[in-house]
């Protein structure tokens, strides 16, 4: 009897009978790829007036100062992360428990709100330069203070609130590494020092350079410390194009080089580790902070350790509330934080039912076309926030312009339908931070048996009962992460929220924006205040989280 077995292709490739959960799938992906297509597709259109003069005297300058800040932030976010993680991970000095959750509190911080708050008190006219003027200081240690606002200056205030990417890759990539391969070393007559530089960074490079790329992603994304400091890169080019020349067409093109950029560092990135493979025996992990300091020593890390902590959130902070406190106005606050927490709680509670439906569908029909679909939606949170303004922007109003035509011979009078409304900036957050929310929807649905769905299954449930009676209660606590994380992201989220929000619609980050722009850098205090209270509740998380490993 002759055996007729299908290829193997064949079964891979079937599609599965659609339902709500696939059908989910594909319209999130068609979603994050909607403002990607959108931006390449105007390479392909000709130059705009805006775009060749772009072309011909500001591009270069917008490229080289955003390689230019890329380059100072990736130095330092390493020099403050790495040191950081290593002095955690390797020694026991007074206070060591403290400094290794104080060192994660500017991450709540925004870049934007640093740079208005150290350019409120670090001004000319502000209390440091006074006093020093005052007692004589010399010009050249007044210099750096006056010339704050400027490329290193945002690039001092991006790695402030930035190296705890590289400090928690780091001191996780170090504890988990084996104690044999240093104690080899040590018994080829290597120094500490030469184990640390031939051995533990070796092995700990893919997740320092993770760590970084994430960095300089969000560097390539800033728009408000750039725009404060003076500094001209992608971000302000395209904002400017947009509104100051009025040109979509070129903004879009624009968008497109910025979005080669960020496609440029992930594919260096990849290519960096190339055929290259890291193993560590598990057996026997690294004893954490076997090294006891005392005296001098243990003094010197503890200064090293507070530092990035007392530039990067505790002196900033306690300006933040010296000024609301005595100085700011709170007139408009109440109406500004009920705007960003209904629209960020609205937009967060969208996000993860989108991310729910999109990993139980991976789980009902696993398949590589679906996995290929997923790793789609995981690519918006790549995109900067202007350049999924601009994608949202563009087919949007395109849509208003078509139905305006429509209803004009009904005498009704042209609109704004789509853009400049809730929904495209809803829709904007959707694409940008589905992959935050699917990051912690996946890992607590794969810790869930599959028994259960059958149980579920066999007692009568449908599939989306199994969901919500089984999975969700089950999985509560990763729901409730991906919505505060998502929540957070939206509250500090400027650019897209600038370029969508509706008129007259204030949130706490464009009120911010706003007041800094106007050089009232003291009433932006109070909503940055909250902006940053708000932003610790993550970094909360996020230590009981690394506590608990």
């Amino acid at each position: 009897m002759a055996i007729i077995t299908k290829p193997a292709t064949e079964s891979r490739l079937r599609l599965p009978q659609p339902n709500g959960f696939l059908i989910s799938t594909v319209i999130a992906a068609l979603c994050v790829a909607l403002p990607i297509c959108v931006v390449i597709s105007f390479l392909f259109v000709g130059e705009s007036d805006a775009w060749s003069h772009l072309a011909d005297t500001l591009l270069a300058r917008y490229a080289w100062n955003s390689l230019l800040l890329s380059a100072l932030v990736a130095l330092g976010v390493v020099a403050i992360g790495v040191p950081a993680a290593w002095m955690i991970s390797f020694y026991r000095f007074p206070g060591r428990d403290v400094f290794s959750w104080l060192l994660l509190l500017p991450l709540a911080y925004p870049a934007y709100i640093l740079a208005y708050t150290y350019t409120g008190v670090l001004d000319y006219a502000g209390p440091v330069l006074t006093w020093m003027r005052a007692v004589g200081s010399p010009q050249w240690l007044m210099e750096p203070i006056l010339n704050l606002k400027s490329l290193p200056g945002a690039a001092l205030m991006l790695s402030l609130v930035l190296y705890p990417y590289v400090y928690l890759m780091a001191r996780a990539a170090f504890l988990d590494q084996s104690a044999n391969l240093m104690e080899a070393g040590f018994t080829l007559g290597q120094s500490r020092w030469s184990v640390f530089r031939r051995v533990v960074i070796p092995m700990a490079r893919p997740a320092i350079a993770a760590g970084t790329l994430l960095a300089l992603m969000e560097t390539l994304a800033d728009f408000g410390t750039v725009q404060f400091f003076g500094v001209q890169t992608f971000t302000t080019g395209i904002v400017r194009t947009y509104y100051g020349f009025g040109d979509a067409v070129g903004a879009a093109q624009l968008s497109s080089v910025l979005l080669g950029f960020v496609i440029v560092l992930v594919v260096f990135e990849r290519l960096s580790r190339h055929r290259v493979r890291y193993y560590s025996d598990r057996l026997r992990k690294l004893n954490q902070a076997s090294i006891h300091l005392t005296g001098s020593r243990a003094r010197l890390v503890q200064v090293l350790c507070i530092l990035p902590v007392c530039f990067g959130f505790l002196i900033p902070t306690a300006l933040l509330i010296y000024w609301t406190a005595f100085f700011a106005e709170l007139q408009s606050l109440w109406v500004l934080t009920l705007n960003s927490f209904m629209l960020a709680g609205g937009s967060s509670i969208i996000i993860v039912l989108v991310a729910l439906m999109v990993a139980y569908a991976n789980r009902l029909y696993p398949s590589q076309w679906l996995t290929q679909l997923t790793i789609l939606v995981g690519l918006g949170y790549a995109l900067p926030g202007v350049v999924v303004a601009i994608g949202v922007l563009i087919p949007f109003s395109t849509v208003d312009h078509w139905i305006s035509a429509r209803l004009e011979p009904f005498g009704v009078p042209p609109s704004l339908y789509l853009s400049g409304t809730v929904f495209a900036l809803v829709f904007a957050y959707l694409v940008r931070f589905l992959a935050v929310a699917n990051g912690n929807i996946f890992s607590g649905l794969s810790r869930i048996r599959p028994s259960l769905d059958q149980s579920g299954r066999l007692l009568g449930l449908s599939q989306t009962g199994v969901l919500k009676s089984i999975h969700v209660p089950l999985m509560r606590g990763s729901v409730l992460t991906a919505i505060l994380v998502c929540f957070v992201d939206i509250l500090k989220e400027l650019p897209a929220t600038i370029m969508l929000r509706p008129f007259n619609f204030d949130t706490l980050a464009v009120k911010t924006y706003e007041l800094a722009g106007e050089e009232r850098l003291i009433d932006a205090a109070a909503p940055s205040l909250l902006i940053v209270l708000v932003g610790l509740l993550p970094v909360i998380w996020l230590n009981r989280s690394v506590s608990k490993e």
